[in-house]
């Protein structure tokens, strides 16, 4: 019986690729380029596909995969950019990686809290460009985050990670979600029942809610209004999710004094504007990088597509209905 092929549409860790090797004929896409309109071709003869967040996977490129592929991974926890209701059409069981990146996403948010309450960008900007001077009183001020309230918008496992971490601070949790979660999940954090309920309580606000079509620009000009002036956003969810054009301007008008963020809309071609604004900590998008992370992201990814082909569907699958 000859054995089924894999196509991994970016380099990852020797460990993953270990794995692989005895299961499938692995192929790997190398080149620095993403994949792009080339998935279709490369594609030809391969039974199984692992892709990366940076391929979009709309409806027109599934619609454009060889009949041969039978199953597909996401190298990803969010799957806003493969068209679920495409593949499920085509009969396309998708599996993704949840839960193996809560921890680092939540340390990346505190960082990021911690670097914008500080301004530590600025201040760093400041040693390397020879620019430090003579200690004074009212030099390189920042704020301390204690007692100081903690807004969470999407309280899911990265958002209670988050809450967690925050009370070691002094800070004070509270929260935004889709429905209430238990007691145990709400880790000590206030519940608010409406988003702007909480930005009006929010002096550090942190994005940790999912991409979805009815969440997309949903921290506008109108919601950044809601917060304290002076407040703090942060974002290690995805960039749609933030009207950009809306946070430049409360950035200047100061009715945000600082930024953390680690997502943007268009990546990695984000717009300059950003790069522009003060105290601005701003990362490119390395809430996963971790050695450990994105290797047990790429097992979950194999585990997946396993299932598929052992007939047991894992929990990390997307659309049940491509199996209808």
């Amino acid at each position: 019986m000859a054995r089924r092929k894999l196509l991994v549409t970016g380099v990852p860790p020797q460990a993953v690729i270990d794995r692989a090797k005895p299961a499938f004929d692995v192929s790997i896409w190398r080149e620095a380029a993403p994949i792009g309109a080339r998935l279709a071709q490369q594609a030809q003869g391969q039974d199984a596909l692992i892709v990366m967040p940076g391929d979009k996977l709309d409806s027109s490129a599934i619609a454009a995969l060889p009949p041969s592929v039978q199953v597909l991974g996401t190298y990803s926890v969010g799957y806003d950019h493969i068209d679920l209701a495409a593949a499920t059409a085509r009969r396309l069981p998708v599996f993704n990686t949840p839960d193996v990146l809560t921890d680092s996403v939540a340390d990346l948010a505190l960082f990021l809290i911690l670097a914008a309450a500080r301004d530590t960008t600025a201040a760093e900007r400041t040693l390397r460009d020879g620019r430090w001077g003579p200690w004074a009183p009212m030099s390189m001020l920042g704020r301390s985050l204690q007692g100081m309230r903690l807004g969470i918008f999407g309280m899911g496992r990265i958002g209670q990670a988050v809450a967690e971490r925050a009370r070691a601070f002094g800070m004070h949790p509270h929260y935004h979600n889709r429905s209430r979660v238990s007691p145990d999940g709400e880790r000590g954090a206030v519940f608010h029942a409406e988003l702007e309920g909480l930005l009006a309580e929010s002096d550090v606000l942190c994005i940790c809610a999912p991409s979805t079509p009815e969440l997309r620009n949903a921290i506008d000009a109108k919601r950044l209004a809601c917060l304290p002036r002076g407040a703090i956003v942060v974002n290690v969810a995805r960039g749609d999710l933030v009207d950009e054009l809306a946070m430049f301007a409360a950035v200047h008008e100061g009715q945000v004094r600082g930024i953390g963020f680690d997502v943007y809309r268009n990546e990695p071609r984000i717009d300059e504007r950003w790069l522009r604004l003060p105290n601005a900590t701003l990362l490119p998008h390395i809430g996963s990088a971790t050695d450990e992370v994105r290797t047990a992201m790429g097992m979950l990814a194999l585990d997946g597509i396993q299932s598929h082909f052992e007939g047991r569907p894992a929990a990390n699958l997307l659309n049940p209905a491509a199996y209808d």
